[in-house]
């Protein structure tokens, strides 16, 4: 053991020797730099004597000693490391870089750094390479242990990534359109090091991680020069070219405002503040509908873009600059949190629609908790953060954001609700998969029909393979011709009735050239679900149903349409469809993605009906909730209408010999 630390001592010298050798002192700064501010009197007078070292060393001091900037995000008289953050800083002392919770183990980018090293063809292990995750725990690390191991190789590490990832100088006339509109460079390092996504990322942790390491006598005054410098040149970079729209803008907005707020010093540092706050200001009645969905119509990016809006916002309480953002985008940042609450389920998670991610309970309480600190007198807000100790829930129960098309059935707050989300909006952004007419059903305690989510984002051939298969509409609880993906997400509202024992909504989406998709939900007396799918049009093909169960055993009645789970608890559902006309029931291949590369196999079925003429395909499916296998019904139904109405549809269900007549009616 002894040895081995001998060792490593060795070669955190020899790591601090190259880096120190790397190191320039870059004058330069001092020109980036408004020296009339107080506190600057004598790097200002040392500059005038072009005495440039002692300039850099009184810097130095005064970056070691500044009062007056507060970031928000990180308290060093209560820093706290993880295990897992542990391992990240210790990891990275070999190079073992933690890039993306999606490729685990971490690879090993070796002794002489190579960071163009691409294991795996998916863009997201290329860029995320670039955001340096595992610096802030190095940062920690140091802060923690004392060890300037941490400092001295994360100096190293930073000088290396300058040198080999320079700035190629383009117009941007040069650069290309990527997903979600953010500009990338052509040249093919620059296209990954420099995308504005992960350059603003390192805008915002550097501000973290210059507080953790400013102490360190590896952060020399040299050293401060380069990382000022480097920081600028990412600073302007952001400026010139700002995603065109998105999650991508408002992530880079918001890190700008962080530039500005956190250095203060540079003269640019206003311009970069102005101009985040001015695209927060413009994006957030763009990006958000009135009724608070964001409009890439995502669970995860519309909670992302929550904590982009609040970030800014506890940046200007702490630096006091609140009064840049007006008092409509805090009323419309609740209503954001309003929005996201509704279609949550119990336990805190979230459906995996579009791209979605699965959340984590404590993960999501920490946002509650963190979004009650700019509204404290919200007690609704307080009833999710003290997990229901405190505060009170929404006063009602299901809800429907008309303008994003989500639209939620809800018997109540607690782990027993019986809750359905569909969603049924117009077209998202690039995130948003085409999925109109999907549904989430979580009854006491489990999410019986989860959604597909994503399993990737874009990368080689083989990539891009496994994401369509998640992203196709055949594999979402909705209506398929020939198992094709939609060919227009637009869907409208037709009816919503969320009172009463029945409660009602009807959407329509023009899915094909020549066919529409009608459905209409009922909820019928806070118990079960009846489904009604019309396809109407021209169009001829194949037309199926698809439902895909949560993972467990199902047993599949081909025979009579039906399914039925057997799961471990007092969580399952009986599912029997109906159509109009005879057709097929077909085991599907089924996989579902709660993570980024992580997947788990689920029954999928398919009801087939061929449509030879322009005659309507009719379907109607019951799904039926049950705590105990033994109570599954007998379930029957049939049409009372006698073909498709414009106005409207009525169903006869019977359960266990009891009929019930549902109508919907469409004014």
């Amino acid at each position: 053991m002894n040895i081995k630390k001998t060792i490593l001592g060795l070669c955190c010298l020899w790591v601090a020797t190259v880096a120190a050798d790397a190191q320039q002192l870059r004058k330069e700064v001092f020109d980036m730099l408004d020296l009339k501010r107080p506190g600057l009197e004598q790097v200002k007078s040392a500059c005038e004597r072009q005495q440039w070292d002692s300039a850099a060393v009184a810097l130095l001091d005064y970056y070691r000693h500044r009062t007056g900037v507060v970031q928000p995000d990180i308290d060093l008289n209560h820093l706290k490391i993880s295990e897992k953050e542990q391992k990240w800083a210790d990891d990275a002392l070999e190079h073992t870089f933690f890039v993306h919770y999606g490729y685990q183990p971490s690879y090993n980018y070796g002794k002489d750094i190579n960071w163009e090293y691409w294991p795996v063809q998916d863009n997201e292990l290329r860029w995320q390479l670039h955001r340096h995750k595992w610096f802030t725990p190095m940062g920690k690390a140091y802060r923690l242990s004392g060890d300037e191991k941490y400092a001295k190789e994360w100096v190293y590490q930073y000088m290396d990534w300058i040198k080999k990832n320079p700035l190629v100088p383009v117009t941007k006339e040069e650069f290309e359109q990527g997903s979600a509109g953010e500009v990338r460079a052509t040249n093919e390092n620059a296209r990954f090091a420099w995308r504005p996504l992960e350059v603003s990322n390192r805008l915002q942790d550097q501000t973290r991680q210059f507080l953790l390491f400013v102490v360190s006598p590896a952060f020399t005054p040299e050293f401060l020069t380069e990382f000022l410098v480097n920081y600028h040149r990412h600073a302007a970079f952001i400026l010139k070219n700002y995603s065109d729209q998105g999650n991508h803008l408002l992530f880079e907005a918001q890190r700008m405002v962080y530039a500005g707020a956190f250095f203060p010093e540079f003269k640019e540092a206003k311009t970069w503040r102005e101009s985040g706050i001015g695209i927060l200001n413009r994006e957030i009645k763009k990006q958000v509908y009135a009724d608070g969905g964001q409009y890439e119509l995502d669970p995860h990016y519309h909670l992302a873009a929550i904590n982009i809006f609040c970030q800014a916002l506890r940046m200007a309480d702490a630096n006091g600059f609140r009064s840049e953002l007006p008092t409509e985008y805090v009323e419309t940042i609740k209503k954001m949190i309003e929005f996201y609450a509704n279609i949550c389920f119990p336990d805190y998670t979230n459906p995996c629609f579009s791209d979605a991610k699965l959340g984590e309970r404590t993960a999501e309480v920490n946002n509650y908790k963190a979004w009650l600190k700019l509204f404290p007198d919200c007690e609704w807000i307080r009833w999710y953060a003290t997990e229901g100790r405190e505060g009170a829930p929404l006063s009602y129960w299901s809800h429907g954001a008309l303008a994003s098309g989500f639209f939620t059935f809800r018997t109540g707050w607690d782990m027993g609700a019986n809750v359905m989300v569909v969603k049924a909006g117009p077209k998202g952004e690039w995130h948003c998969q085409p999925d109109n007419g999907t549904f989430e059903l979580w009854f006491n305690g489990r999410n019986l029909f989860p959604d597909s989510g994503s399993y990737v984002y874009a990368g080689d051939e083989e990539v891009m393979k496994l994401r369509n298969w998640f992203r196709r509409t055949k594999s979402h609880n909705t209506l398929t011709l020939d198992g094709k993906t939609l060919e227009t997400t637009q869907s409208v509202t037709k009816l919503w009735q969320p009172e009463g024992d029945v409660q009602t909504l009807v959407t329509e989406n023009p899915s094909y050239q020549g066919l529409k998709h009608r459905r209409t939900v009922f909820f019928v007396d806070g118990t079960y679900y009846v489904i009604v799918d019309e396809a109407v049009g021209e169009a001829t093909g194949t037309v199926n149903l698809n439902y895909h169960l949560c993972e467990g055993t199902v047993n599949v009645d081909a025979k009579h349409n039906s399914l039925t789970t057997a799961y471990e608890g007092a969580s399952n559902v009986k599912l029997q469809c109906f159509p109009e006309r005879k057709g097929t029931m077909s085991e599907e291949e089924g996989w579902r993605s709660t993570a980024y590369r992580h997947r788990v196999p689920r029954t999928s079925v398919a009801f087939n009906v061929e449509k030879k003429n322009a005659d309507p395909i009719r379907y109607i499916t019951v799904i039926y909730p049950v705590k105990d296998t033994a109570a599954y019904p007998q379930l029957k139904a049939k049409f009372k209408n006698k073909t498709f109405d414009e106005k409207g549809v009525t169903v006869e269900v019977s359960v266990n010999g009891k009929k019930r007549l549902l109508k919907a009616e469409i004014n």
